[in-house]
């Protein structure tokens, strides 16, 4: 997984223009009824948080004239979202806001279906998980880091959510295997949300908290947390802005829990075409960059083209790091 969201982003700006020149088309198809964006999760989680974003930004700008609501359809690991998704074919009304759980499920059977079943429409964000530990941690580093895993795999606790085989989980072990590191062997307790590991951390129950660098700033800032590490290409701006990446660190790693718009099977190419063109005006608004921002999220548009080959080199990505983990089925 290493350079694979450099190699996304790196496709943006081709990505827009094909988009861009593909416009006329778009006016071919457009929604006759309610809009329904399905987040696969519960109220106020990462993937509603984007939906409604998306839903905001669209209703606000009229970029239709049609009604646009949020759906929210969690329960099994994102499953049920999918299955609701699945279930509507060829319909470009229905759309869900996804992240990688959409190729690990299959990997790990937690869902029968996969990125195949679906139409790829864009990618829309990257969130790059952050290494938290206490101020006075006596792990000082990323480096510092991966020398006590060397050392004792099962040396330092960490905390993710919502369960192994997840975004922080692939990226610890990413970052283990540099070092040459047993990672089935690492120390894990797995919460029901990031903010749970966090709170692990502060309360000193845990060494190490994954999680997405969202809602991190406030503690960096007020002296409760230090992040030792992102595994973004760049430095984060804000309040994680003095937070070094891995490959800083003499780490090559870059992983991102990226935030997709996919569709269900069938979609026409004049539905693909809307979509593209609704979405690259959505995510060039000032709203929607300023809000990324807040919640720790990067730009990340591409299309359905660029997007559709990011998941297939996601699944064999995916596959041979959660096959090493042992939990690949």
């Amino acid at each position: 997984m290493r350079g694979f969201v450099m190699n996304a982003l790196a496709g943006v700006a081709v990505a827009s223009a094909s988009v861009f020149a593909a416009l006329p088309a778009a006016a071919q198809w457009s929604p006759s009824r309610n809009i329904e964006i399905i987040a696969p999760a519960a109220a106020g989680s990462a993937m509603d948080n984007m939906s409604r974003l998306l839903q905001r930004v669209m209703q606000e700008k009229k970029f239709t004239t049609s009604t646009i609501t949020v759906a929210n359809r969690s329960g099994a690991g994102n499953a049920v979202g999918f299955n609701y998704l699945a279930s509507h074919a060829g319909d470009a009304h229905f759309v869900l806001v996804t992240p990688l759980t959409l190729i690990s499920n299959r990997i790990t059977g937690g869902n029968p279906l996969n990125y195949e079943d679906f139409t790829p429409l864009a990618m829309l964000a990257n969130e790059y998980p952050g290494f938290v530990v206490l101020p006075d941690s006596p792990i000082k580093s990323g480096r510092d880091l991966v020398e006590r895993l060397k050392k004792d795999p099962e040396s330092v606790s960490m905390g993710l959510a919502t369960g192994l085989g997840n975004a922080s989980h692939i990226t610890v072990s990413l970052v283990g295997k540099t070092g040459g590191v047993d990672i089935k062997r690492f120390k894990i307790a797995v919460f029901n949300a990031g903010s749970e590991s966090v709170r692990a951390v502060m309360g000193g129950h845990i060494d190490l908290a994954l999680t997405g660098t969202g809602a991190l700033g406030p503690h960096v800032t007020a002296g409760r947390l230090r992040v030792i590490a992102v595994a973004s290409p760049q430095r984060l701006k804000g309040e994680l802005s003095q937070v070094p990446t891995w490959r800083e660190q003499g780490v090559d790693v870059v992983f991102s829990n990226w935030r997709a718009l996919i569709g269900p099977r069938g979609m026409s190419a004049e539905q693909i075409a809307y979509w593209e063109a609704m979405l690259t005006r959505a995510t060039s608004q000032e709203e929607w960059i300023a809000q990324l921002d807040k919640t720790g999220l990067q730009p990340g548009f591409v299309g359905s083209d660029a997007t559709r080959k990011m998941f297939v080199q996601a699944d064999v990505q995916l596959r041979a790091t959660l096959t090493e983990l042992g939990l690949a089925k």
